[in-house]
């Protein structure tokens, strides 16, 4: 869930903690000081007071600052902060139950204290599994921690490991290519770990400003954006989700040679090799620029691997970057986008029909998220539901073993013809609510989102398309489009995007425009168009209610430039403020939307959904 959506749920003593953090960073002059200051301005008693919205862009302006506040918390040697985050950054786990936190706290913990016990024991034995060149890693890298961890004693000092002694530590381990998991059990051997109360642990996240803590709802919070910061912090580059999409592409014979190298049992079933390799917490870019290729593998033929894992796998073409590093990066920095686009690849109604027809033809699969996900509710196979624990159709269909898929494209008569995955998704899209759903997109122009989101449109369509988007909302407001009369009206030089015909010869007048570089800026141009159009409605005794010009985003001199304009009565509105309406007006008491509403220069949609709710 988006950390906006959650502090709306959110009472201000809920917030508080986190609100302290930010307002600390903002007070030690982060890099982003300027802009942070900009949305503050409009608020006379600072952040407190500024609307949800804006809280979560000054913590996207802070982002560097706050990682840097978490990493320090590390230091810590008896906060478990590593063990906890593992559990929250999770996917399915943004959203918890207390009770159900604790569960997973007490069988890590459990599982923690299990594993530890049989490394040692492997380590001490002659017979062990292990090679002789892996146990020495292990031991060199316990040896040094256990000098770290202990040489405060020697001098008199609490045992702790300093900051400068953990990059030591942190570069060690990954010059011996220890996982994740190895690092923590070697690590837990030496420091002491005990199972600490819940509430603690609840109030101790909540305080270093990493989860929320609903007490009326019990429920902890975790928000996207924080997922995806923690998750960086761990040196985990993508979800579970993207890195299991990866390993599903790998054939057996080399996901048995990074079990081997990790110590995983090679006679359990591809699936479950797959789920030990991604808890083992393997770091991604090592995997792609070694693990997944044999030893004596040159560089061109590592390249050449990682392009056809991208285009014929991952059904993404020409990955940028010369260097393999790079390549790897850009992969990395698609999935990132992937994950933060809010889109779900088909529409929600297709989403929703294609979980009632998995659970048909599968019914055991309702079981199988609840455990992959550790999602709580008895029935999850539930499209708004998954969706708060950002978890989409592709994520779903990429748990389903291949005889599943199989039956289930068999039952519901779906091409059985290519790529399993991809027949599917294409046979639950819903084409006129996908592209509403991409609406942004489409303005953005942006064509990589919108084909990873199911849509093939080519550029030179892109503004048309979004002018018969912005035509739809309008009719969906309940306005009446009227063609007839905009095609009277128009001449070759002038011609109108879209007419609101209001009736008494009153009428709204509507310009769409795309763009692809962040933030239109070109206002002298569009003010020569719009006036020729308002020249033309007042030639016919027209009187013009509003002008709205609909666009991605705007640029801050546009509208400062808008501002200062005397002649037309003209207001801006983004992609996103007009689709977020159009969803508000659904569920309101109106028939038709109260045009009065759009008064603001850059229309306010937070008070314009207050309004359409009252």
């Amino acid at each position: 869930m988006k950390l906006e959506s959650i502090l709306d749920r959110l009472g201000s003593l809920e917030k508080n903690s986190f609100i302290k953090i930010i307002d600390y960073i903002i007070s030690q002059n982060p890099k982003n000081a300027k802009q942070i200051e900009k949305i503050l301005s409009s608020s006379d008693k600072g952040l407190k007071s500024v609307d949800n919205m804006n809280v979560a862009n000054i913590f996207n302006l802070t982002y560097d600052e706050f990682s840097e506040y978490i990493s320090c918390e590390f230091q810590e040697t008896t906060s478990q902060l590593d063990i906890l985050i593992d559990i929250i950054i999770r996917d399915g786990n943004c959203i918890m139950k207390q009770d159900w936190f604790s569960r997973l706290y007490e069988n890590e913990i459990k599982n923690l204290k299990a594993k530890i016990k049989s490394l040692n024991a492997e380590l001490e034995s002659d017979k062990s599994q292990i090679s002789d060149a892996r146990k020495r890693d292990f031991r060199i890298y316990k040896a040094c921690l256990n000098t770290a961890y202990h040489n405060d004693i020697a001098n008199n000092r609490d045992a702790k490991i300093t900051s400068d002694e953990q990059d030591i530590i942190l570069t060690l381990s990954s010059q011996l290519g220890l996982s994740q998991e190895d690092v923590k059990l070697i690590n837990y051997s030496i420091l002491p770990i005990k199972k600490m109360e819940i509430l603690d642990v609840i109030n101790n996240l909540k305080n270093l400003g990493v989860i929320f803590f609903s007490k009326k709802e019990n429920t902890i919070y975790v928000a996207d954006e924080m997922v995806r910061l923690l998750r960086k912090i761990r040196k985990k580059d993508v979800a579970e989700k993207f890195y299991r999409r990866t390993l599903k592409l790998l054939r057996e014979p080399v996901i048995n040679q990074i079990a081997k190298e990790h110590n995983i049992d090679r006679k359990l079933t591809y699936n479950q090799k797959i789920e030990l390799i991604i808890k083992e917490g393997i770091s991604f870019p090592d995997l792609l620029a070694h693990e997944i290729h044999k030893p004596d593998t040159n560089l061109t033929e590592r390249k050449k691997t990682l392009n056809e894992l991208c285009e014929k796998g991952l059904n993404i073409p020409n990955l940028k970057g010369s260097t393999l590093e790079d390549k790897i990066n850009s992969l990395i920095l698609h999935f990132e986008s992937v994950e933060k686009d809010e889109k779900v690849g088909i529409s929600i109604d297709g989403f929703d029909k294609m979980l009632t027809e998995l659970n048909q033809s599968l019914p055991k699969l309702n079981k199988e998220l609840k455990e992959q996900f550790e999602l709580q509710d008895e029935y999850v196979m539930k499209a708004d539901y998954l969706l708060d624990y950002n978890i989409k159709p592709r994520d779903i269909l990429d748990l389903i073993a291949k005889p599943d898929l199989s039956k289930f494209i068999k039952d519901n008569g779906i091409k059985q013809r290519g790529d399993d995955i991809l027949n599917i998704l294409e046979h639950y899209k819903d084409v006129e609510n996908l592209y509403l759903e991409n609406y942004e997109n489409v303005g953005f122009r942006n064509l990589n989102l919108l084909k990873e989101n199911g849509i093939t449109v080519k550029e030179s369509e892109l503004g048309l398309k979004f002018e018969e988007l912005t035509k739809i909302i309008f009719k969906s407001l309940g306005f009446n489009i009227d063609d007839k009369f905009k095609n009277q009206l128009n001449t070759n030089k002038d011609i109108m995007d879209i007419l609101i015909n209001l009736g008494n010869d009153e009428i709204i007048i509507v310009e769409c425009k795309t763009v692809k570089e962040k933030g239109y800026n070109k206002f002298s141009t569009v003010s020569r168009q719009l006036k020729a159009y308002q020249n033309l409605a007042l030639k016919n005794n027209l009187r013009i209610v509003k002008i709205l010009l609909v666009a991605p985003e705007f640029s801050d001199d546009f509208v400062t430039d808008c501002e200062m304009d005397v002649e037309m009565n003209l207001s801006l509105i983004t992609a996103t403020t007009l689709s977020r309406i159009y969803e508000a007006f659904k569920t309101s008491k109106y028939q038709e939307f109260p045009h009065v509403l759009f008064r603001d220069i850059l229309i306010n949609e937070e008070r314009i959904i207050k309004a359409l709710m009252k």
